[in-house]
């Protein structure tokens, strides 16, 4: 029994542990209060009981494999004509621990993404939960992702390794298994995109958050260092990092993930929001010059099923915005 399996068991157990609890005790109240048979009550109350685990079993056997593509379309003024109609894939947190039994799902997500056609393929970070070895069965299909620029990477919290060594040696190991795959993987650094005489950059920071639980060891002012004047699209994990320190400056678009909208999501609202206030989907800055996406992922970690939150594969079309 894989950890994951036994996680999820765990937790059916503790709802139905939890919720039978509740039924004896609401049964109880209504047999006193509105004079229902106790018998009654409880039997209704054990048809409820079967609600959170055949959700939950939905969650981890169908949902979690249900990848869907987001089409979104965003209009700058400042993006060079050549431009005018660029695709990017933004995927994010495939937690490659996740796929681990389940090779022929990640083949599936990339067969999806090499059918939209996209010109770059944006990774925005946590490709493995704890130790790089987790990429083994899935780097063939990883390899196999086209665009016409490639596949470029950012680290995030997770890709540090540091959750199974803090000695930070197995971060090298993963640098090296990425770029392998042929992923153009930025530490702090920008790649300049060129069509014609026309160029975009695309800024990669390494991961940055104001929780002393992550690793923190982004630096902008490096990784755009140079970039000055040019239309860039930064890629960087954790998306407090916007409000932090992108906000306000000459960045129009920057992409992120790690929230997953916590596997979530029930009528479009997410626990994740109580955590973040830009958890999932598309936001636009008060100015209206700059657009944050938050990518729920593909992946999952220590609960492995999704429900409501499915697993995303976001195709951004960048447009010039038009005279009217």
């Amino acid at each position: 029994m894989t950890m994951e399996t036994y996680a999820t068991l765990m937790i059916i157990l503790l709802c139905w542990a939890i919720l039978l609890v509740a039924d004896l005790v609401v049964s109880g109240l209504l047999r006193l209060v509105a004079k229902v048979p106790f018998r009654k009550a409880f039997r209704w109350g054990l048809v409820a009981l079967l609600v959170p685990p055949v959700v939950i079993a939905y969650g981890t056997l169908v949902e979690r494999n249900r990848f869907e593509v987001k089409e979104v379309v965003l209009e700058f003024d400042g993006l060079p004509e050549s431009f005018d109609g660029y695709r990017i894939v933004h995927i994010s947190d495939i937690h490659a621990r996740s796929f681990s039994r389940r090779a022929k799902q990640m083949q599936k997500a990339v067969d999806m993404i090499n059918g939209t056609d996209p010109d770059l393929v944006a990774f925005t970070g946590d490709l493995i939960s704890l130790v790089p070895d987790e990429l083994d069965c899935i780097a063939p299909a990883l390899s196999a992702i086209k665009a016409k620029d490639g596949v470029i990477s950012v680290l995030g919290n997770h890709d540090y390794g540091t959750y199974a060594d803090t000695s930070g040696v197995l971060v090298d190991d993963l640098i090296a298994k990425e770029r392998d795959m042929g992923w153009n993987l930025l530490l702090n650094e920008h790649k300049v995109l060129h069509r014609g005489q026309d160029s975009i950059v695309i800024v990669g920071v390494e991961n940055t958050s104001p929780s002393h639980f992550f690793p923190s060891n982004g630096d902008l002012t490096k990784a755009s260092e140079g970039t000055e004047g040019a239309f860039r699209i930064v890629l960087t994990h954790d998306p407090l990092h916007w409000e932090s320190e992108i906000l306000g400056q000459d960045y129009p678009l920057t992409l992120s993930g790690h929230t997953h909208a916590m596997q979530l999501s029930l009528f479009g609202w997410s626990p994740s929001s109580l955590m973040f206030k830009h958890n999932k989907g598309l936001y636009t800055s008060d100015s209206g010059t700059q657009s944050l996406y938050v990518n729920v992922g593909l992946g999952e970690t220590i609960f492995p099923a999704r429900i409501g939150a499915r697993p995303e594969i976001t195709l951004i079309t960048l447009k010039k915005t038009s005279c009217k």
